[in-house]
């Protein structure tokens, strides 16, 4: 937001006023006029927006650009990533099955997940699916684990049992998007489907949402889709797509705010969709109700009249002017959307952008609703913009402000490639640590960091995300710690997951291929103070047995060297003569190495 103009934004915005649709509602004059001064201000590519009220669609339109770069318009038919919009919809998936009988939402999540195991008992044997719709597990996001190691929902549903909880269950209003996935995978274990074709079926169908999907990234090259950009040094920038197939059910719908319209008809129909029923009413009425206080709810500057906040089942209400507000807004790389009605006024409006992290959806979405709830005139493009260029100034303020806790002139303890290897934490998977041009970069599914070495063996991860560079002033902190060998044992990443102390990546050994002719060598009988250690191979695999302990399966790690797989920091050495033949055999372990010379 450096700066505020953009002339070729300028111009091609009078261009695509020829492909919004109009609109006849006196209330929503000036519309056209109102929403080109926000992308332009806000350096956002374009936008598509719908109004409904009752039954009927006041208005459908796109505005600025799909493609920023091709010059093509936005319109009301474009498709863009709706985030977490999503979840509406997968717990309203949940709720035709209660309708079937097929559900209980005070049920226990493992009947339906069986496989299912937590982080602890009070989890495993008390969590509902009810409390998965509305952000109470006591779980925080955790979103580190699934955004930087994209995987499967059974994976998912298996890494959860090591993600460690930060509240009671219960206790604590923790947005947490495994919960979204966990609802995925139980529609899927009801229906014998897919979550994308249960949703398909039972929604995008009946609402004739034909040109809805869940893989913007393979759309045909004759599709209407927006590409994702992102503001920088008041310049628009292309962004990649997120590719959000595990964690699909929280967040990866992609659609036209022409098409969402008529998903916002059902709502404020309580329902019904030009007279078919698509959503039970009971469920309706459970799910824009309140089912956990999210906290605060206290007025504030941008809404003084805000006296209660909390979440239904995936959505948001709270008080807006007087009026009953019920919304969920989305963000993934490159989109932001917010899906907002108003069930006491039959009134809604869409509003997907391509702008990452946006805030065009809320200044879009508070000057139309302020029109159709006849309230006074807000110029909350203004407030919002101040408020984001304060927000900016005060992060530059603090970029520039001396780290005090840095401790200056320090250096790594060893040298940078001793650094390098795979560590692993069993919820949020790998790290691959490589050095390229004398720096430290790790590699993690969708993302690679650049470590900045803050001081002693302390660094700081640099972000490029989606191959964008992103300065950042990082509060995370990757400590790297060493076991008694000296070795670089693991990684305690500080602040990855804010509400946790600390999640702890091991370092994962890397087997060295040997053929089983190389290891016979080292098979034979050693003696250690009196006891013979017997050395032999069963199958492919070296076995180390001392007398008085179980066999110890080992894997080869490179220099004669063995780690014993079932301890960690546990290993035997071999010593070779000139003609490579084992003489001795070296236990080392944390209490000392100990040495067995071959009898």
């Amino acid at each position: 937001m450096k700066k505020m103009l953009l002339p070729a934004m300028l111009l091609a915005l009078s261009l695509q006023q020829l492909f919004a649709q109009k609109t006849t509602d006196p209330r929503l004059a000036g519309l056209d006029t109102m929403i080109n001064r926000v992308l332009t201000e806000w350096q956002a590519a374009g936008c598509g927006v719908a109004v409904v009220e009752k039954d009927k669609v006041l208005f459908a339109g796109g505005f600025g650009f799909a493609d920023y770069e091709a010059k093509k318009p936005a319109t009301a038919n474009t498709i863009f990533q709706i985030g977490s919009s999503s979840k509406a919809f997968t717990s309203a998936l949940l709720g035709l099955f209660a309708e079937e009988g097929k559900l209980d939402f005070d049920e226990k999540v493992n009947t339906y997940i069986p496989e299912l195991r937590l982080y602890n008992d009070a989890l495993n044997n008390y969590l509902t699916v009810r409390d998965l719709t509305c952000h109470r597990s006591g779980l925080p996001r955790h979103d580190m684990a699934w955004y930087v190691n994209p995987t499967t929902r059974d994976s998912f549903v298996y890494r959860m049992r090591f993600l460690e909880p930060s509240a009671g269950l219960r206790e604590r209003w923790q947005y947490n998007n495994y919960g979204f996935m966990l609802q995925g995978v139980i529609a899927e274990k009801l229906s014998g489907s897919s979550w994308e074709d249960n949703i398909r079926q039972r929604f995008f169908k009946p609402l004739g949402m034909k040109t809805a999907m869940f893989d913007i990234w393979n759309a045909p090259a004759s599709a209407d889709v927006a590409k994702g950009y992102y503001e920088k040094d008041g310049a628009i920038r292309p962004m990649d797509y997120y590719r959000i197939e595990g964690m699909g059910p929280a967040g990866s719908i992609c659609a036209s705010a022409s098409e969402m319209a008529n998903w916002l008809l059902t709502w404020i129909n309580g329902g019904m969709f030009k007279g078919d029923t698509i959503l039970p009413a009971g469920y309706v009425r459970q799910a824009t109700s309140a089912q956990m206080s999210m906290g605060g709810g206290a007025p504030s500057p941008e809404n003084p009249d805000i006296y209660f906040s909390s979440y239904g089942m995936g959505w948001m209400l709270s008080s807006y002017y007087g009026h009953y507000r019920v919304e969920h807004g989305g963000n993934i790389n490159g989109f932001s959307a917010n899906v907002c009605f108003f069930p006491s006024d039959s009134v809604g409006v869409v509003v997907l952008v391509n702008q990452n992290g946006s805030q065009v959806n809320s200044v879009v979405r508070n000057l139309i609703m302020d029109k159709l709830l006849d309230l006074p005139y807000r110029d909350w493009q203004s407030f919002l913009l101040e408020r984001a260029k304060k927000q900016e100034a005060a992060e530059e303020e603090t970029g520039d402000v001396e780290d005090l806790a840095r401790k200056a002139g320090t250096h790594p303890s060893q040298p940078l490639q001793n650094f390098t290897g795979t560590f692993e934490h069993p919820g949020y998977g790998s790290l691959t640590l490589k050095l390229h041009n004398d720096s430290l970069i790790a590699h993690a599914g969708a993302l690679d960091f650049y470590l900045e070495h803050y001081h002693y063996d302390i660094f700081r991860p640099m972000a490029m995300i989606a191959g964008v560079d992103v300065e950042s002033n990082s509060p995370i902190r990757f400590q790297f710690i060493t076991d008694l060998k000296g070795d670089m044992a693991e990684i305690r990443a500080i602040g990855l997951e804010p509400a946790v102390d600390e999640i702890v990546f091991r370092r994962k050994s890397v087997a060295v291929k040997m053929a089983e002719s190389e290891l016979e060598k080292y098979c034979g009988e050693y003696e250690l103070a009196g006891i013979t250690c017997k050395v032999y191979l069963k199958g492919s695999a070296l076995f180390v047995f001392v007398p008085g302990q179980p066999e110890y399966e080992t894997m080869p790690i490179g220099n004669n060297e063995f780690k014993l797989t079932a301890l960690d920091g546990y290993s035997v050495r071999f010593e070779l003569d000139n003609q490579q033949k084992a003489t001795a055999l070296n236990f080392i372990q944390p209490n000392g190495t100990f040495k067995a010379a071959r009898k």
